[in-house]
């Protein structure tokens, strides 16, 4: 899972087939291991956001191209999720926590995803708190995102510990209740 900022919209003028084409060699080069792409463009509108990455997420599945592209930028409310959602605008949708205001809308942005049948991701900002990160891994686990955001900090080890840590707790508490 790679965060590209936009940049591979920059790099080739948002050219559906051109960026298509550079997402293929990549894909070749991350083999065996699956790619990821966040945010492969920023064309700086909700509504041209979304029919962009539509528009690419369609090329890649019609290549059979095997790489999936997340939504991050303008899929920030519960609406707009469910607008990306509903318009097969990207594989998966990061669901940013901050930005969904209380836990119950990250809580449905999440069941809505899995509902339309593309990727859950709980995410969220580098600047949360260690708590937000632990509250954000419980809903992820019982809501069965397909991902959890690493969690706080733009380093590794911080934010992959808590978030780990924290879901070694809950299968211990579920493992020590169904005993």
């Amino acid at each position: 899972h790679i965060d590209v900022y936009g940049t591979i919209g920059v790099a080739f003028d948002c050219d559906t087939k051109a960026m298509a084409d550079y997402i293929a060699t990549l894909e070749e080069a991350a083999k065996p291991f699956k790619l990821r792409i966040e945010g492969p463009m920023d064309v700086e509108h909700r509504e041209r956001q979304m029919e962009a990455l539509k528009e690419l997420t369609d090329e890649l599945d019609n290549r059979n191209i095997n790489v999936e592209l997340v939504a991050d930028e303008w899929c920030n409310t519960y609406e707009d999720v469910a607008f990306f959602a509903d318009n097969n605008s990207g594989h998966m949708l990061q669901i940013k926590t901050p930005d969904l205001g209380g836990v119950n809308n990250t809580i449905e942005a999440i069941l809505y995803c899995k509902k339309k049948k593309v990727g859950a991701y709980c995410g969220g900002t580098c600047n949360e708190t260690n708590r937000s990160a632990e509250v954000c891994t419980n809903i992820a686990m019982a809501c069965g995102a397909d991902q959890c955001l690493a969690k706080p900090g733009m380093g590794v080890d911080e934010g992959y510990m808590i978030v780990n840590n924290e879901m070694n707790r809950v299968v211990a508490l579920v493992n020590r209740r169904n005993k």
